[in-house]
């Protein structure tokens, strides 16, 4: 319930910020079934393009709470780390082999929250293929609960002159994109595949569709 409430105080504070900041456009695949509004649990996964993408979330998925994935070196940092925490921020240690992140984004999901996930794990460098290869993390979360996934794609650019554009995607569940005769890390590699191909999709949308 706190960080519930703390996350309204935030978003309701800082809309007039956001709106100058931010500059966003959202575009969606298929409005008839996904539009900003998220029922139910849900896993969001997006390409990772800047520190402030989960900034931007708050706002295009503004009614509801985003419980974010986010790596360990965010909370060391203070006052940063304490406001993540008051944001609900899930802590993943990358150097650690404390799975607890799991467990705890799983539990999120089970009271009909959502969760958000960089499946990327870190930002892309210069040079490097965007978006980076999907770590398995979103994949086996997506196939352990059972829960829809929706796929976004920013573009970033907050801080440029222009629209900041933002594709929300048409739901899917992970089961549908396995195969039968595969092992579970197989599927969950698979599965991590396709998700990308995904995002990617909805990156070319982007560039294809006219503003609305």
């Amino acid at each position: 319930m706190l960080i519930s409430l703390f996350n309204w105080f935030v978003k309701i504070t800082a809309w007039p910020v956001q709106a100058i900041v931010f500059r966003l456009r959202v575009l969606y695949e298929d409005s008839a079934v996904q539009t900003r509004r998220i029922k139910g649990p849900a896993i969001i996964i997006s390409n990772h393009t800047t520190v402030f993408d989960y900034a931007a979330f708050l706002f295009v998925f503004f009614s509801r709470t985003l419980r974010y994935q986010m790596a360990e070196v965010l909370f060391k940092k203070r006052p940063l780390g304490l406001f993540l925490r008051m944001l609900g921020g899930i802590r993943i240690d990358r150097d650690s082999r404390d799975y607890g992140f799991i467990a705890r984004s799983e539990d999120i999901l089970k009271k009909g929250g959502v969760v958000g996930i960089f499946p990327e794990g870190r930002l892309p460098r210069e040079g490097e293929e965007r978006p980076l290869p999907f770590r398995p993390g979103a994949a086996y979360l997506a196939l352990l609960t059972g829960v829809k996934v929706i796929p976004v794609y920013t573009g970033g650019g907050y801080f440029a002159k222009g629209r900041s554009k933002v594709v929300v995607g048409a739901p899917f569940y992970a089961a549908e994109l396995t195969e039968e005769g595969l092992t579970e890390k197989e599927n969950i590699d698979l599965v991590s595949r396709r998700m990308r191909e995904r995002v990617i999709e909805l990156g070319k949308l982007s560039d294809e569709r006219k503003e609305r």
